[in-house]
């Protein structure tokens, strides 16, 4: 077990845009380190890849970094299960998995996260017909309150609540995903859609297996992404409209001209774990100096809600660096943002400038919320507990069980207390 105990080693999350608060960082290497530390009492929190852009992760006393927690993933070929490490990135899985013939249904934008944190938050990818990420668990092991080791898989009643549970019932150690045979994804892009062809929204996020739209609101979609199955004869994707024109180069990252950091584009096929991904895994992401924030709102009500933040444009426009619309199937995760709902996601990539992006996102809320819109997880939103628990009809019950499974309260921060209205203690 390694100990760094000085603040000042804590450090930063990915993007260099939220400093960690906590008293110390411990890097463990089995579920028995991570269940002695829990055991000794006093606040604790899993810290994965750091890519959450709020305090989520955070905590007043120690976060146990999992990123060394790592044994070979168990494939169950019968079944089509895995069973990873929660601090496995969703890169290194990719190429376990398709070494061996195997896949996941769907990956994030980057490679980068975690699968423990990417679960823990609801992240996902885009399809019409692809849930978020943590809908491909199907068991996850946990380490309670007091140092306890549970497992809960699908059949047990807490299932749906101990999945995107956002760190409050205790640390990820394993998680269990459903796989199925490997496949390959060809990716093409097109750039200069008009944003009135956004009209027939439906048809265009329905038009290839996962579909990313680019735009910097300024009556332009800059940049269409479509990532298809390959099968035999498959034909060259449909233009998503007549406007929209087939780029003729490969492009950069949609949140900087200068940063080739993207995957095989071109229609040129390959294996799903480097086309699903927008990001390469051997480069930083997107912009890297950055904020974020996304909105999940009911798919039937995305162009409503779209026409409804037009208005505001001009007011969030300078300190925008992308905006991206992406589609997520319903679920049954009670915290998941897209809970029985399908969804069209509507995803801020801000400029680093903290105090223009609060002043707006309380207006962005305002806009939103005849869409009972749920923010995402891991990053900036501005709603606060009373308005949180209008959205989510199971927190009650998710209350309930962090109760159950932490009675001491050792897995709360000021985030849980600030969004949940889950009390601290000492």
């Amino acid at each position: 077990m390694t100990t760094s105990s000085e603040p000042d080693d804590v450090g930063e999350n990915w993007a260099g845009t939220y400093r960690y608060a906590a008293r110390k960082v411990v890097t463990v290497n089995s579920v028995d380190e991570v269940a002695n530390l829990v055991a000794a009492g006093g606040q604790v929190r899993a810290l994965g890849t750091r890519h959450s852009f709020n305090d989520l992760a955070d905590t007043s006393g120690t976060l146990i970094d999992l990123g060394a927690l790592r044994f070979e993933p168990t494939i169950d070929e019968s079944r089509q299960r895995v069973t990873v490490p929660a601090g496995m990135t969703y890169g290194h899985l990719g190429r376990i998995l398709e070494e061996r013939g195997w896949a996941l249904a769907n990956l994030g934008s980057l490679p980068h996260i975690s699968v423990g944190g990417a679960c823990a938050t609801g992240t996902h990818g885009s399809g019409s017909h692809s849930q978020n990420l943590s809908a491909a668990v199907c068991a996850v092991e946990l380490v309670v309150g007091r140092g306890g080791q549970l497992t809960l898989e699908e059949d047990d009643p807490r299932f749906p609540g101990g999945v995107v549970a956002l760190g409050a019932l205790g640390i990820a150690t394993k998680i269990t995903l459903r796989i199925e045979p490997t496949y390959q994804v060809r990716q093409d892009v097109f750039t200069d859609m008009a944003w009135s062809d956004l009209a027939k929204l439906d048809s265009i996020m329905d038009s290839s297996y996962s579909v990313s739209l680019f735009t910097r609101w300024n009556g332009i979609v800059d940049q269409v992404w479509l990532k298809s199955r390959v099968r035999d004869n498959n034909a060259e994707p449909a233009r998503p409209s007549e406007g929209a024109t087939p780029a003729a180069n490969k492009v950069m990252s949609p949140a900087s001209d200068e940063l080739d950091n993207t995957t095989i584009q071109g229609g040129i096929p390959g294996s799903w774990n480097e086309r699903l991904p927008h990001f390469r895994f051997d480069e930083t992401p997107s912009n890297g100096n950055e904020i974020q924030s996304e909105y999940f709102v009911a798919r039937e009500d995305g162009l409503a809600a779209l026409r409804t933040l037009e208005p505001l444009a001009r007011d969030f426009a300078p300190h925008l660096l992308i905006s991206e619309l992406r589609t997520v199937a319903a679920d049954n995760l009670w915290l998941s943002p897209a809970y029985e709902r399908d969804s069209l996601t509507i995803h801020f990539t801000w400029k680093n400038q903290p105090k223009a992006i609060r002043q707006l996102l309380p207006k962005i809320e305002e806009a939103l919320k005849p869409f009972k819109a749920r923010p995402h997880w891991g990053k900036w939103f501005a709603a606060d507990e009373i308005e949180i628990a209008a959205l989510y009809d199971q927190l009650p019950e998710f209350i309930a069980l962090a109760h159950q499974l932490d009675p001491d309260g050792q897995f709360r921060n000021d985030y849980l207390s600030r969004v949940l209205g889950l009390e601290q203690r000492t």
